[in-house]
């Protein structure tokens, strides 16, 4: 006879491994060994009833160059064509709230996490990194560089204690949350006729800062994708509060019926996925001799 104590034994083992199962179902990610991308590489048959995906992303991937690089190849193996809407990332993030955007390229982790506890995104992943960097004059006539090291909120006291002319993004987008994130950890809220709020996108605000031989905040992408137009260099680098993390999320399907989850899924697996990543990592290696950005999806 089966004892009533055998059988709660077995119903116990039966019921832990399909928990086990179960969550190792659900822990899978898209750039894992099952990404189709991953197991066909050059498969150009993908089906998809919508070919149109509109992507909101950060001025920092399109002033770079980066989208130009990458994006032909997906459209090439996938038959989607891609709008890219280039605006801050606060701004990319409230389209993606509206639902005017399928999926969302991104550089605000603290801000797209709370995206996705919101219910406004599906799941977030890291795709990729640089860092943010202090650019100023030449000639440097603070002795910023000098006098701060990598220290860059020690940087950012000097501008501001000798009334030094500050451009900043002032648009919401993560260059901006990340330059107002260092001035409350100064205690100093900027101000004056020296600080300037552009309002604008990278690449206006760092030819802003060099025609007015100011200082501003800034990717390492996009300054080097102009450094042959520009004067101003590099003042502070190499502070680890300067590391600049993008994230890639689907935004919710049920925002509207215009939402095209399917194309974006394929763009989020895409990028995550080996070749994806290759290319993420290739990029300006041949003229600028660094990676203007790094490739991190886990």
């Amino acid at each position: 006879m089966f004892s009533r104590k055998k059988a709660k034994s077995l119903l116990f083992i039966m019921l832990s491994t399909l928990l086990i199962l179960s969550l190792a179902i659900g822990c899978t990610n898209p750039n894992d060994e099952k990404n189709e991308f991953n197991e066909n590489p050059d498969n150009k048959e993908i089906a998809v009833e919508n070919k149109d995906l509109i992507l909101s992303t950060t001025t920092s991937t399109e002033n770079s160059g980066l989208l130009d690089y990458i994006l032909p190849v997906f459209q090439e193996e996938t038959g989607i064509e891609v709008k890219v809407v280039a605006v801050g990332t606060g701004q990319a993030l409230k389209m993606g709230e509206d639902g005017e955007a399928d999926v969302l390229l991104v550089h605000a982790k603290a801000s797209e996490e709370e995206f996705v506890a919101n219910g406004h995104g599906v799941e977030r992943y890291d795709v990729m990194y640089n860092d943010f960097i202090l650019i100023g004059p030449k000639e440097d006539p603070l002795k910023v560089k000098e006098a701060a090291g990598k220290n860059i909120t020690e940087a950012m006291k000097l501008i501001f204690e000798n009334n030094g002319t500050f451009v900043s993004r002032g648009d919401d987008s993560g260059t901006h949350k990340k330059e107002l994130s260092l001035w409350r950890e100064l205690g100093i809220e900027p101000e004056g006729d020296n600080y300037i709020s552009a309002g604008q996108g990278m690449g206006a605000v760092i030819q802003m800062t060099d025609e007015m031989k100011g200082y501003t905040l800034t990717d390492r992408a996009t300054y080097l994708s102009m450094m042959e137009e520009i004067e101003a260099v590099i003042v502070v680098e190499g502070d680890e509060r300067l590391f600049n993390q993008y994230g890639i999320i689907a935004v919710d399907p049920s925002k509207n019926d215009k939402i095209n989850n399917e194309a974006a899924n394929l763009l989020i697996e895409w990028i995550l996925s080996e070749k994806g990543q290759k290319l993420i990592g290739e990029f300006g290696k041949d003229k600028y001799g660094q990676s203007l950005f790094i490739p991190n999806a886990k």
